[in-house]
């Protein structure tokens, strides 16, 4: 299968290296073009048995909308603190445009082009909610609500027919083990979903 690779080529006085990016595969585009935009980078490295992250970040200027091109490859528990300190240092700037938003890059595989995928408006939380309906992504790409596990294609009924009189609070789990690839395609998913949330609140743990 074709991927699209994100080379990026860093230029010192004294070096030019080339890194890349391993995006994440989805069979489907939400967002196929973003005009004034700033990339952000995160790469995977290892070393002896260790996975870590390097973050480029330099050309991001404030007022534009944010891409972020992070390798499929690195861990939840390494992405999500990144992405919460940045999305805190964009909105505390006095630069920054209110109408500028934050997106995930990815490969449409269909397609063959890149793509897109917004989360402004999401809030990450490295805990477990204590309130709502909890819907857990696990690693072995199962899904659960409340510990009850439940196909994704059944997921909307489901969760239609929950007992309640009162307008349910979702919380969308991860496993903070997983990779960012299938949180990605998990992203895509939650997307196509037709419920109605001003604000999405992910936990990561």
């Amino acid at each position: 299968m074709k991927k699209i690779v994100v080379i990026v080529v860093l230029i010192s006085l004294f070096s030019c290296a080339e890194k890349e990016v391993l995006l994440p595969q989805v069979e489907k585009t939400i967002v196929d073009k973003i005009e004034d935009h700033s990339p952000i980078y995160m790469f995977f490295k290892s070393e002896a048995k260790d996975t870590l992250m390097e973050v480029n970040r330099k050309n991001s200027i404030s007022s534009t909308n944010w891409i972020f091109n992070i390798d499929k490859r690195l861990p939840l528990r390494l992405v999500i603190p990144e992405i919460m300190k940045l999305q805190a240092k964009k909105e505390g700037s006095a630069h920054k445009n209110e109408a500028s938003e934050n997106y995930f890059s990815y490969s449409d595989s269909i397609h063959k082009q890149l793509a897109f995928i917004p989360f402004t408006r999401v809030k990450f939380k490295l805990e477990q909610p204590k309130l709502g309906v909890n819907i857990y992504f696990a690693k072995s790409n199962r899904v659960f609500v409340n510990s009850t596990e439940v196909k994704k294609e059944d997921l909307v009924n489901y969760l239609e027919h929950l007992p309640t009189d009162k307008p349910l609070h979702y919380n969308f789990c991860f496993d903070k083990t997983a990779d960012y690839g299938s949180f990605i395609k998990n992203m895509v998913f939650i997307q196509s979903l037709e419920i109605e949330m001003k604000i999405m609140e992910f936990y990561v743990y």
